[in-house]
């Protein structure tokens, strides 16, 4: 009789525990399970009324204010989308770009914006949502332009031509396509010192998004670098190079990308996304077009 006591004993455990493994299991889907309130995501961050921001240094996409406020055209139209979904409290922090989505992979931020381009290595690693800016790129150089630069594809054509760029920015990838050696290429983590690379001679070039070298530019000793004029978009496979910008999303927590890509299309049906373009100096020419993020990520 105790034999068949212990062997029922023992049944009741290990159904017992079956069952707490299957709904475990269960909560880690799409949704994006989270292990602290049990809910999702989303449904966390609403809880909370707040939501971790990880931005980049670079203007005007996204920078920390002298007084320590994060704001930026990226960061400013993510705040707009939460409020939207009742989340006002929006609090910003500012890495180096390349950190950005290890960083958000390690649940530091729970999304991450710097009007980073949709590209298919990064939507391997992430979920970008929809579109939200469309740019172009821009090069400084040395002042008075002594080595004749105006195009990406210049500086492949000359190997004496040295160009400093931002680690981990698509610009590396830009130039490698055109023809540009690796032993031309050096990079730096700041815009700032990409610049100064310029300044002190040390390279011909830096090469970034269109905006933000013109706001890299005002901000240095313009006696030493300028922003290359005219400059011609670079062509890769016969088409110009455009990029598109979106938030960055862990790939489980599909319920939070769909509700901010729900709040992000009423901001640009409403033109409220174009206010606040115009307030970091874009304009109509950067509003998202047809082109999709699924476009992006299948490139």
């Amino acid at each position: 009789m105790r034999k068949w006591l212990v062997i029922a004993i023992v049944g009741l455990l290990v159904i017992l525990s079956a069952c707490g493994n299957s709904s475990e299991n269960a909560g880690g889907g799409d949704s994006g399970k989270d292990s602290k309130s049990g809910g999702t995501t989303l449904e966390s961050l609403k809880e909370e009324g707040k939501v971790k921001l990880g931005v980049a240094n670079e203007k005007p996409y996204g920078y920390k204010t002298s007084d320590g406020e994060v704001t930026g055209v990226a960061p400013e139209i993510t705040k707009a989308v939460f409020k939207e979904l009742g989340i006002d409290v929006v609090e910003g922090e500012v890495t180096e770009f390349g950190s950005l989505i290890p960083a958000l992979q390690a649940e530091r931020f729970d999304v991450v914006t710097a009007g980073m381009d949709i590209r298919p290595e990064r939507c391997a690693q992430a979920a970008f949502g929809d579109v939200e800016i469309r740019y172009g790129e821009g090069m400084a150089v040395q002042k008075g332009n002594p080595k004749n630069l105006h195009s990406y594809e210049d500086i492949a054509k000359n190997p004496n031509v040295k160009v400093s760029i931002m680690a981990g920015a698509n610009q590396h990838g830009f130039l490698k396509e055109l023809g540009v050696k690796d032993n031309q290429i050096e990079t730096a983590d700041s815009i700032s010192s990409n610049i100064a690379a310029v300044s002190s001679g040390r390279v011909d070039a830096t090469v970034m998004t269109e905006a933000t070298l013109r706001e890299a530019v005002v901000s240095a000793d313009q006696s030493k670098v300028e922003e290359a004029k005219p400059f011609t978009q670079p062509e890769i496979g016969g088409e110009s190079v455009m990029s598109y910008g979106a938030a960055v999303f862990r790939k489980e927590d599909n319920e939070l990308r769909e509700a901010y890509n729900a709040e992000l299309k009423k901001l640009i049906d409403s033109g409220k996304i174009l206010e606040i373009l115009e307030e970091f100096g874009f304009g109509e020419d950067n509003l998202p077009d047809d082109v999709t993020t699924e476009d992006r990520c299948a490139q």
